[in-house]
């Protein structure tokens, strides 16, 4: 069974690698069930996980959000969107949105360039192989905006960074992030 959203959950890479977003939480952290729940999501067509997945989410971070908050969920290039029919980003997204009555624009961001599969490799390769690939789609729903960025599993923070960078080149006014599940290091 899965318990109360853990929202302050830290680990080192957090807090020796800078961040371009003013606060993030995790609903859960990247292990047991919610490590299942994720993966299910992702690549096994459990869209229906996305409902109550997003609610947890909207609960971590219900004590800082206000009405003029923009959801926009991580993309996925247009060739992984084909071959998985979905992108659970904007699954979790759009039900987040619902819960705490925000707006969602799932197409704000745009991943312009194909990337290799991030997972196995460095934090350092990850950062390089992301940066540039992702754009705002729709700079005016961004600019002066305060921004929920959204992603299933944050591991080493490379796609959420490369996320609001782009958001913060189309101006938004703050961002946050928000995941449903954290990775984090064992000692």
């Amino acid at each position: 069974m899965i318990g109360p959203p853990q929202t302050d959950i830290a680990c080192d890479a957090c807090l020796d690698t800078s961040r371009p977003w003013t606060r993030g939480h995790a609903a859960l952290k990247y292990e047991g069930t919610a490590r299942k729940l994720a993966l299910a999501l992702k690549h096994g067509d459990r869209t229906e996980i996305a409902g109550p997945a997003g609610k947890w989410m909207a609960n971590a971070i219900s004590d800082y959000v206000t009405p003029d908050h923009h959801v926009i969920p991580v993309p996925l290039h247009w060739r992984r969107t084909t071959g998985r029919k979905y992108n659970q980003s904007a699954l979790l997204a759009v039900e987040l949105a619902k819960h705490l009555n925000l707006a969602c624009f799932p197409l704000a961001l745009s991943r312009t360039i194909a990337t290799q599969a991030l997972e196995n490799v460095t934090k350092d390769e990850r950062f390089t192989r992301l940066k540039g690939t992702i754009s705002a789609r729709s700079p005016d729903i961004i600019s002066g905006k305060k921004i929920v960025l959204v992603d299933d599993v944050m591991t080493s923070g490379a796609t959420l960074s490369a996320c609001a960078e782009a958001c913060k080149e189309a101006g938004a006014k703050e961002i946050s992030i928000v995941v449903l599940a954290r990775a984090t290091k064992t000692h």
